[in-house]
């Protein structure tokens, strides 16, 4: 099993744009478990795009999480990296 994030948040003009996605698996030990997620975020392929794209708050993003769990077809897809997410698991 795998938890998939999809972190949103306002830009300059207050749209809701994604900040970043990123996953992780689930660990299968009991005990606690602390997991650094690497975040990224789709970019746009020219400069003309972006700047479109900033205009108008309409920003890259994916609309399957498939895409983010599996990675398969993201290697043709231009991403940024944007932080980290640093999450906590106590398993029973």
């Amino acid at each position: 099993p795998q938890i998939v994030l999809s972190v949103y948040g306002p830009d300059f003009f207050g749209h809701d744009v994604v900040r970043g996605y990123g996953a992780v698996h689930v660990p299968f030990t009991p005990g606690r478990h602390r997991r650094t997620i690497a975040m990224f975020v789709p970019e746009s392929t020219s400069r003309l795009q972006q700047f479109i794209s900033w205009f108008t708050g309409r920003r890259p993003e994916f609309t399957d999480p498939k895409v983010v769990a599996q990675g398969e077809g993201r290697e043709v897809t231009r991403v940024r990296s944007q932080g980290f997410v640093t999450i906590s698991f106590n398993i029973m």
